[in-house]
């Protein structure tokens, strides 16, 4: 560094090079490292792979034990209405990562694409800022195999160099090795439990009574299906302890004080009706956030809160501007007390293609508000199967965009037994679906034909429509089925 040349220049200039996006955000917050706190808090984020809303004690969930998630609840914020922005797990850390709806992310809306370059991510725009970025495991989402031509280290065509998580590291220790004491820190922990598979029988073996797991009414309550569950609960217990020994360090260290944690899950629960759908089984989750330094421990909200809220929230904690084109709300007024509780109310969740479960690689594209009240659930191509077309021959097996399992096995063997169970988690759906969720929380009738609730259909279909207009959804302008011709590099058909 020349003599003439301040800190601050330095890190115009560090910033600028990370290309045309960052130089533009760094004009849009005018920043200069002398303008940012020395005490900016570190950020530890702990995410889950398809770990589902109410698993975990503080829940009240009577069989689960995750101590880790209590611990941070208690120390700080315990949400009770926080959603993904798709019940997919690359769309969905796609629209943490960016901050925006998944529809807004070209192919990065589709499980099995990638996150085109030109969409900037937190973890850039935190290290462009002086922070040390960094994830270990499940970063960004599963990426296939490439078309000749393409770098294999590469995300995109013409691309991004690193997972856009941040650099990878073996494990949270080493990167605490790494990072430098004068700066602070942003890490992604992104853990591959409770994906499926699972050893069958690990839930019972450990202890767990499976006499007190509570079966939704979703499935049948067989000894077969409260098994899988205890098998979940596992999976997510090891989520949880590995959680706890990265707050361990951290206090070890004398580091937690000043770190925002937070632990959530990308989507739902690896089960039928759930995960890839838009009823609150798929879409919400678990959320907690605990900064000792900066907020007050011991609180519960109500408040509605997207995942997609995450990257502005970020960004707010460390001094930024959240960029104009995140379409999520940052909340961290809301925890530090800024904001009075109560005005968050209504979120909106979607879907586009999931697995390759249709014949010519299509999807099944979904858009939903929910509120307090109501869910409202639009169906673009009711004529498709919601679950995957039953045919055997597609490589992920019949109702391929459910993971299978136990549970979706006692479904599709048995199912002139469970007919109603069967039909709401496999049968073609109507365009509109509405529930109303306080009295049907598991969302199993839908009322949408249902003249009582004609105004309250109406109303939520108007909301969605200005939420898509208002967010450039190009289904909201007839622009055609995109996501159906984007790429995917996933397993495919076997025929």
């Amino acid at each position: 560094m020349r003599k003439s040349d301040s800190p601050q220049i330095m890190d115009r200039r560090r910033f600028c090079a990370l290309g045309t996006a960052a130089a533009a955000y760094s004009l849009h917050c005018g920043i200069v490292r002398g303008a940012l706190r020395p005490s900016r808090p570190n950020m530890l984020f702990c995410f889950a792979d398809d770990w589902s809303f109410g698993h975990a004690g503080v829940y009240g969930d009577p069989v689960i034990q995750t101590p880790t998630f209590d611990r941070v609840a208690r120390q700080g914020v315990l949400f009770t209405h926080a959603f993904s922005a798709t019940p997919s797990c690359t769309p969905s850390r796609a629209a943490v990562l960016t901050g925006q709806a998944p529809h807004r992310l070209e192919q990065g809306g589709n499980l099995f694409g990638f996150l085109p370059k030109r969409f900037p991510v937190y973890p850039d725009l935190l290290d462009s800022a002086g922070y040390t970025v960094g994830f270990a495991r499940k970063g960004w989402g599963p990426v296939g195999s490439m078309p000749k031509g393409w770098d294999p280290g590469s995300l995109e065509a013409g691309g991004r160099t690193r997972n856009p998580a941040g650099p990878r590291f073996d494990n949270f220790a080493d990167f605490l090795k790494f990072a430098p004491a004068d700066k602070p820190f942003c890490f992604w922990f992104g853990s591959t439990d409770p994906h499926r598979p699972y050893k069958l029988g690990t839930g019972l073996s450990s202890g767990m009574n499976p006499a007190k797991v509570k079966v939704p009414p979703l499935w049948p309550d067989t000894p077969e299906v409260r098994g899988d569950i205890l098998d979940y609960y596992f999976a997510a217990q090891r989520f949880d302890r590995e959680s706890g020994e990265m707050l361990n360090m951290l206090e070890k260290t004398g580091q937690l004080q000043n770190t925002i944690v937070v632990m959530s899950g990308d989507n739902g629960w690896p089960f039928p009706r759930c995960k890839a759908n838009l009823y609150d089984g798929g879409t919400r989750q678990p959320l907690a956030v605990s900064w000792p330094a900066g907020i007050k421990g011991g609180r519960v909200l109500d408040d509605f809160i997207n995942l997609t809220d995450l990257a502005p929230t970020f960004l707010e904690a460390a001094g930024l501007k959240p960029l104009p084109e995140m379409t999520g709300r940052s909340f961290f007024r809301l925890l530090t007390g800024d904001e009075k509780p109560g005005s968050r109310n209504t979120v909106f969740v979607e879907r586009e293609r999931h697995a390759s479960v249709r014949p010519g690689l299509v999807g099944y594209p979904i858009r939903a508000v929910r509120t307090t009240e109501f869910l409202y659930i639009r169906n673009f191509h009711p004529e498709r199967w919601p679950a995957g077309d039953p045919d055997p021959e597609f490589f992920y097996g019949p109702y391929g965009d459910c993971d299978p399992g136990p549970t979706k096995q006692t479904l599709v063997s048995r199912q002139k037994e469970f007919p109603k169970q069967f039909e709401l988690s496999f049968a073609k759906r109507p365009a509109e679906e509405l529930y109303n969720v306080r009295q049907d929380p598991h969302n199993m009738t839908n009322l949408a034909a249902d003249p009582k609730y004609r105004s309250a259909k109406q109303k939520m279909r108007a909301s969605l429509d200005r939420w898509m207009k208002g967010t450039a959804d190009p289904r909201a302008t007839g622009g055609g089925d995109p996501w159906d011709h984007y790429p995917y590099f996933g397993q495919v058909l076997k025929r």
